[in-house]
């Protein structure tokens, strides 16, 4: 299981440089005038790991598949999104289907890529942005509450938990707080995220430098991050224009490229680091003679739970996980050492997988 986040931002901010950039493609094309993505790209990447590289290596796997993730890099909202400005319908339902926003802010200046608004001011985006999306979820669930007033009214306990729900986001709403404030308890966050609200979105913002300033950013990424604290989200420096060209180069001249703009590794390895650690996930691995493959889960995942990402019979028979520790599996040689040193443990039902973890399911067929 990897995730899916959307790109979003004001046009002409970068995300489609961006995306191109994840991807390694051309397939977005990034135009200097709004709404030059009018369809939602749609781009799988790997999910560098240099813990998989070293597994394999030491295991002698033929082949290493490491966990993937989705971007989808949805065209520019404007202010009246909410409405239908600028196509701002078909745009709010691709973030729908995200789990998470990657909000790109302009934090550059550049006279020859027009700002839609006439200035750079990226706290001033955010806000126009968020501003949409609360618009988008009021309009919403006001409308949802009145087509389930008659079940509510005959006692129907999921239209009762829905409406409880949606009150709880309203409220927040209202008061001009996105609905990711909203504390939900564990027995409604099934429903809760049925409800699909933009804001209930984890945020992580993008501030896209000038390449000058990809190492330390600049005064307006500075802003971004005191908002980013204030508001409880994280934030990343990235020059999507750096990016873009390292994407195109080899391993080597990529090295080459990032040491002579003093940046120890490409910004997109922060990037997707960083949408690990906002929605919770964490990586485990199976290791043999075949193959060496990565897998994501989220933090306080069983080990059934997680034998079931591989293949749900895997899950439905499990018997027990042979579990060794990344560190021990690496310091000791590999799967034969570190058994013979006792770091091999056998774990049940019970166990919670941990970052890391190299492990072999035991199931019944």
């Amino acid at each position: 299981m990897g995730f899916k986040m959307g790109i979003v931002g004001l046009p002409n901010v970068g995300k489609s440089t961006l995306f191109n950039a994840l991807t390694r493609t051309a397939a977005a094309q990034a135009a200097n005038f709004p709404f030059c993505t009018i369809e939602p790209n749609v781009g799988e990447v790997a999910v560098p790991d240099a813990r998989l590289d070293r597994l394999a290596q030491i295991a002698g796997s033929k082949q290493i598949i490491p966990t993937r993730m989705t971007f989808v890099d949805i065209a520019g909202l404007v202010k009246g999104a909410s409405k239908g400005e600028g196509l701002g319908n078909q745009f709010l339902a691709n973030i729908r289907e995200v789990d998470a926003i990657a909000h790109v802010l302009r934090c550059f200046e550049d006279g020859d890529v027009t700002h839609v608004e006439g200035r750079v001011d990226p706290v001033a985006d955010a806000e126009t942005i968020e501003t949409e999306l609360m618009l988008a979820d009021i309009e919403s669930i006001e409308k949802r509450l009145q087509n389930i007033t008659r079940k509510v009214r005959g006692g129907d306990k999921e239209a009762v938990q829905q409406e409880r729900l949606m009150r709880m986001a309203l409220a927040a709403l209202e008061e001009g707080r996105p609905a990711r404030v909203v504390e939900v308890d564990d027995e409604d966050r099934r429903a809760w995220k049925l409800l699909q609200l933009l804001t209930s979105k984890p945020v992580l913002y993008v501030c896209n430098v000038g390449e000058s300033e990809a190492a330390e950013g600049n005064d307006f990424s500075t802003a971004v991050a005191q908002m980013a604290a204030a508001q409880g989200n994280a934030h990343v420096i990235i020059s999507a224009q750096i990016e873009e060209e390292i994407s195109q180069l080899d391993p080597e001249e990529a090295q080459m490229f990032l040491s002579e703009m003093d940046l120890s590794e490409p910004g997109l390895d922060r990037l997707i680091r960083a949408g690990y650690a906002l929605l919770h996930l964490e990586t485990y691995f199976t290791v043999g003679p075949k193959e060496a493959r990565a897998w994501t889960i989220r933090q306080g995942t069983s080990a059934p739970k997680a034998a079931g990402v591989i293949h749900g019979d895997f899950e439905k028979g499990f018997i027990r996980a042979e579990t060794i520790a990344f560190d021990d599996f690496v310091s000791l040689g590999g799967e034969g050492p570190a058994k013979e040193a006792g770091k091999m443990r056998a774990e049940g039902k019970a166990y919670v997988v941990k970052d890391g973890d190299v492990l072999h399911f035991l199931f019944n067929t």
